[in-house]
């Protein structure tokens, strides 16, 4: 029996032993992972923060154990029962390893989490390096190309050389004293300028006659007097009113501006970026202050005529896009100001145009006032010639500056073929400025193939069937040759007159009122006849100013009568025998000088149309007994 217990206790003790050494083994492995886990410094530290150094290097398990445990758990621990009981110790180390385990997983978790937030910021800060530095290239950056330096060493290199002033500009008016053949309508303009309420205006005239230089020598005047609205920094805006004209969507806008959307504004960044539209200024804005001339102005597009008329109204251009927001603290300051406000635009309007007045839209016409440019004489282009040659430093053979007068249509056409003729002339000769010849004109005129560009040859004889009227196209007055024949009727009293087909409804109203009184004064049917009335050259006429020329062509035939070939008439002739008013009396009476009519028969209604240094080659009528009596005595002597 007692050999039994022996056993039994020394199987125990074997078993208690073992038991003893897999805790060990168990202990070291947990203080192994856990001076791993939080790493020996830190876990040196913590035990000597518990004051643990003793137990934890003790040689006893169960001190060993509870120490371990209590710097996890924070409070004395304590064994139930025996100080070696090992389901106290195994329960402890159970307890530590999942601790353990748990701040292990903790651990693992807050060093994922420290990896993603070490990414994002490296991310982040890539991202904001990536930026600084596209910053700095942006500011400092060089889109050259050795292409684009090439192109801007040939800019340079086209910079640095100049032809000079152009021939026009050598040779035009820099003073208004030089202006000639426009005394009226230069003090007429000047004077609306320079007073404290200056005048929208519009200019008629024919073409070539100085109105653009007129506008901005007036302005230029103008800034010297001292009630006038204008200083030396008004700006002088000239454009032409064929190119005010904007796209089809109205996405631009060259005369009152436009809003230049996001979509549209390409590498403007700053603005595209952020969704900003950017309102662009148009011409009315740039005459701001000063004086906006629209050449042509006839021929500017209605609605373009409505638009203007609201800014000449309001003095100022609005804009509106959908893109545009108030609230946007993005929106610049000056852009703000443009939507809100609008562009200021308050500016003095000249327009030009060779149109006549009916031809303008009325609303333009009411807001403006007219001024009238007269066409040039046959003395005023000389004089222009003479003086554009001394402003080249040139001289003029004594008929060479008159045979340009005769010859050019208006003043331009006079200092181009001027300039022509001195081309000539520096070829010729190589003299720094050599004399005009005759021969450089003629020479210049034949090239130009004006020898007898519009002319109508007068001569000093008489003939039957033929005379002269007077036309007005686009302010300039031209002789129009009109001719006659008379046929016995094919049909008895079944006699036909007719004339151009492209003559107007009016021009044929006016032949038919000249048979009228042909009928009344010449005593016979001109139904027996058959009349056809030819207006030379076949150009589109239209209007009753021929109605005279047609009475006194017509008697000629019918009558056999010659008439003076150096003569002219123009008046429309009532059914009643009266002889009408006409319209453009001082242009066709230029037009009659200019082509060397000896006498001009007027309506005595136009009278007060003609100055008196101008009358002395018009003959006034009042009805067709003037002219049977100057033309027809016999006829004239017969009707008393």
């Amino acid at each position: 029996m007692q050999q039994k217990r022996s056993h039994k206790d020394s199987v125990m003790v074997e078993q208690t032993v073992h038991e003893s050494m897999a805790m060990l083994d168990r202990l070291n492995s947990l203080l192994g992972y856990a001076e791993r886990l939080y790493g020996k410094e830190a876990w040196d530290a913590l035990i000597r923060h518990y004051q643990l150094e003793e137990k934890m290097c003790s040689t006893l398990l169960e001190q060993k154990v509870t120490a371990f445990h209590q710097l996890f758990f924070q409070e004395e621990s304590s064994l139930r029962g025996s100080k070696r009981d090992p389901a106290a110790l195994y329960a402890m180390l159970t307890a530590i390893e999942e601790k353990l385990v748990e701040q292990a997983a903790r651990k693992k978790l807050d060093e994922q989490l420290d990896e993603k937030v070490a990414s994002e910021l490296e991310r982040r800060h890539l991202e904001y390096l990536e930026q600084i530095r596209k910053e700095i290239v942006l500011k400092n950056k060089s889109a050259e190309s050795p292409h684009s330096l090439r192109m801007y060493g040939r800019l340079e290199k086209m910079a640095q050389q100049s032809i000079g002033r152009s021939l026009f500009s050598a040779m035009r008016p820099s003073r208004l004293e030089q202006i000639v053949g426009q005394h009226d309508a230069v003090h007429s303009l000047l004077a609306k300028m320079c007073s404290p309420w200056p005048q929208h205006i519009l200019l008629y005239g024919p073409p070539g006659v100085g109105k653009t230089t007129v506008a901005r020598l007036v302005l230029r005047e103008a800034t010297k007097y001292r009630r006038s609205r204008f200083h030396e920094d008004s700006p002088f805006v000239e454009i032409d009113a064929t190119s005010l004209r904007g796209n089809q969507r109205e996405a631009t806008d060259p005369l009152l501006g436009f809003v230049q959307d996001p979509i549209y504004q390409g590498t403007r960044q700053d603005l595209a970026g952020s969704g900003v539209p950017e309102p662009k200024l148009g011409v009315v804005s740039e005459a701001h202050g000063g004086v906006l001339f629209i050449d042509e102005i006839g021929e500017m597009d209605p609605h373009a005529q409505l638009k203007l008329l609201k800014v000449l109204e309001d003095k100022k251009v609005s804009f509106q896009s959908a893109y545009y927001d108030a609230a946007d603290l993005a929106v610049p300051l000056y852009i703000k100001r443009l939507f809100e406000e609008g562009a200021p635009a308050d500016f003095i309007l000249i327009g030009a145009t060779t149109r006549q007045p009916e031809e303008i839209n009325p609303a333009l016409r009411s807001r403006c006032a007219e001024i009238f440019f007269d066409a040039l004489t046959t003395e005023d282009l000389a004089l222009i010639v003479k003086q554009s040659a001394e402003q080249l430093g040139t001289t003029l053979e004594p008929d060479a500056a008159k045979k340009i007068s005769q010859t050019a249509p208006n003043g331009r056409k006079a200092v181009g073929l001027l300039g022509d003729a001195y081309a000539l002339a520096t070829l010729r000769s190589e003299m720094e400025s050599p004399e005009i010849t005759v021969g450089d004109v003629q020479s210049v005129l034949r090239v130009n193939r004006m020898a007898s560009e519009g002319k109508v040859t007068l001569q000093s004889s008489n003939e039957i069937g033929r005379v002269f009227a007077l036309g007005v196209h686009h302010y300039v007055g031209r002789l129009i040759e009109i001719e006659a024949a008379v046929f016995s009727a094919r049909e008895s009293r079944r006699g036909e007159a007719r004339v151009n087909d492209r003559a107007g409804l009016m021009t044929k109203d006016a032949l038919q009122n000249a048979l009228t009184n042909v009928r009344r004064v010449f005593g016979e049917e001109t139904a027996h006849y058959d009349l056809h009335v030819n207006v030379v050259g076949g150009g589109v006429v239209d209007g009753p100013s021929a109605g005279l020329a047609f009475f006194v062509v017509l008697m000629s035939v019918l009558t056999d009568t010659p008439i003076p070939q150096d003569v002219a008439f123009t008046g429309e002739l009532s059914i009643r025998g009266d002889i009408k008013a006409v319209g453009g009396i001082p242009e066709k009476l230029n037009g009659a000088r200019h082509a060397g009519v000896r006498v001009l028969y007027v309506p005595s209604e136009n009278r007060l149309e003609i100055a008196k240094d101008l009358s002395e080659n018009v003959r006034f009528v009042s009805h067709v007994r003037d002219i049977l009596t100057e033309f027809f005595p016999t006829i004239a002597e017969y009707m008393r």
